[in-house]
């Protein structure tokens, strides 16, 4: 006896087996114009990374380890001293491939801009920042943007305003002992400032409604969201694997927190008609927003977004700054000479003004030395929107043109690029703020990337750069010694641990011990 399927059966099996060939006829139609592609352009295959395992499982599983230790930026550092510059990963059943390579990134944030996206980042960080301006392409990002730069380029007055109170803050919390863990009042800091960037003159009314009451409970929210999104970028195509009750309930949290400080911005702004600052008012992003849309989520995913940018990434360089001027006094006593004799200090401090901070040469290469060791935003990727090619990282020499796919990744991590010894000298790994000294690195160029580049280069930099310079200063005009703690951590930089979500900050703090002009140990 002969069986049979049921029709309804045959009907699927047969379509199965229809779409099955068509891809495996797509796939090798599509690999033979790529090759046809790729010979005209002179590309040569890049190097593959050092995976033992198939689907590259044992690297991934390393990474997921390295994260748990808060060490997995040293984990990349290792997969590239193994793999070179730029190599090609294979990981689940994907083609990518990643590069520190300034000319190739050049490409991808520049010279290539149109042919590149934010590939998979949309679907992965939507959860937590909806649509904004670092999770949009095209007319949605270009339009995002020109509501933010108003912010910095008409508002440098009452945004300097915000940072001095905001420092005027943390120094009030420094316990009369002064030891403090500083990352946290960091973070607070540029909170404050950053929904002053947000909500402008509404910021008093958000206060008197008790806005702040809740501060602890969204920075715990919004670190875990952070730390889930790094997690799910990293599946690539299965960043859906990763999410759960406990992910919901942080998004949920900060989704409740931007939405009442939206909620109560409206009511004092009033309606979308007449919302906007005229005449000679600050310009107020939320209000640039109202004039849009009355979208409470439009609003909110907005809003999300920047407190991404404003609050994470100054906070961190804060952060990484004290820590490395603690543990090299010598470059510590050299800023606070340069403090003492341009704005004084202790008593006879002045409180230095926005064009005075930019004067201040030695600051200047502190900062710039800190963000080459710990740039915010220490890895980051691009997406092939059609098949295209790098400049560099094919054949033998590395020197060849290397073949990019319609939808295949490109990832690069600044933080690896910034300790190349080929470009920053044999101790590219040390805090040492003199090798930017007399123009010795005006050719560094696209090797040096800790605010991005091209047509999505940090709008807020100048802010960001300011704001961080007039803390350090004002810090270092009010406390004469600040000091390592018991609790301090002595590792060589890059073995302390790290907390790496979309930025990197400390694993370990900031803690320091303060004490300020005029005080006595005894105090």
């Amino acid at each position: 006896m002969v069986s049979s399927l049921p029709p309804t059966w045959s009907l699927l099996v047969g379509s199965f087996i229809a779409v099955f060939i068509y891809k495996i006829f797509i796939h090798f139609y599509e690999s033979r114009i790529d090759r046809k592609f790729a010979a005209a352009k002179g590309c040569q295959p890049p190097r593959r990374w050092n995976s033992k395992w198939p689907l590259g499982l044992d690297l991934l599983l390393k990474a997921f380890r390295q994260e748990r230790k808060q060490r997995i930026l040293q984990f990349f550092l290792d997969v590239v001293a193994e793999s070179g510059h730029t190599f090609e990963q294979k990981l689940l059943f994907a083609r990518g491939i990643d590069t520190i390579e300034p000319r190739n990134i050049e490409a991808i944030l520049s010279t290539q801009f149109t042919e590149f996206g934010l590939g998979l980042r949309p679907p992965t960080f939507e959860p937590l920042m909806g649509s904004g301006i670092f999770t949009q392409d095209g007319k949605q990002w270009r339009h995002s943007r020109e509501l933010l730069r108003p912010q910095f380029m008409t508002n440098r007055f009452n945004n300097f305003e915000q940072v001095r109170e905001a420092v005027d803050n943390l120094i009030s919390c420094v316990p009369e002992d002064g030891v403090v863990d500083l990352q946290p009042l960091f973070f607070r800091l540029t909170f404050e400032t950053t929904l002053f960037l947000l909500f402008g003159r509404h910021l008093a009314s958000l206060k008197s409604e008790g806005i702040t009451d809740r501060d602890f409970e969204f920075a715990q929210a919004f670190n875990l969201g952070q730390d889930y999104l790094a997690q799910r970028g990293r599946l690539g195509d299965l960043y859906w694997l990763i999410g759960g009750k406990r992910f919901r309930n942080a998004c949920q949290i900060c989704h409740d927190f931007v939405d009442n400080a939206v909620k109560k911005a409206l009511d004092c702004a009033g309606t979308p008609d007449t919302g906007v600052s005229k005449g000679t008012e600050p310009y107020v992003f939320i209000d640039a927003l109202v004039k849009e849309t009355n979208d409470p989520k439009v609003l909110r995913d907005q809003c999300v977004n920047l407190l991404l940018a404003g609050r994470d990434t100054t906070a961190c360089c804060l952060t990484w700054t004290l820590r490395l001027l603690v543990q090299h006094p010598q470059v510590l006593f050299k800023l606070q000479c340069e403090i003492r004799d341009t704005v004084g200090v202790g008593s006879k401090a002045s409180i230095p003004t926005i064009s005075r901070i930019k004067t201040l040469p030695y600051l200047s290469l502190v900062i710039k030395e800190v963000l080459r060791l710990y740039p915010s935003v220490p890895v980051n990727s691009r997406a092939a929107e059609k098949t295209t090619t790098l400049p560099v990282g094919g054949g033998p020499t590395g020197t060849a043109p290397i073949l990019v796919r319609k939808g295949e990744a490109v990832g690069y991590c600044v933080y690896a690029m910034h300790r190349r010894k080929d470009i920053y000298g044999p101790d590219a790994d040390h805090f040492r703020p003199e090798r930017w000294e007399n123009d010795a690195l005006k050719n560094v160029g696209w090797g040096y990337l800790p605010f991005n580049g091209g047509p999505r280069v940090c709008l807020g930099q100048d802010f960001a750069l300011l704001e961080a310079g007039f803390t350090i200063v004002r810090l270092l005009q009010v406390f004469e010694t600040i000091d390592m703690t018991e609790r301090s951590f002595k590792l060589p930089l890059g073995e302390e641990r790290q907390v790496l979500t979309l930025v990197v900050s400390s694993g370990d703090g900031c803690w320091v011990k303060m004490r300020k002009y005029g005080a006595t140990d005894s105090e």
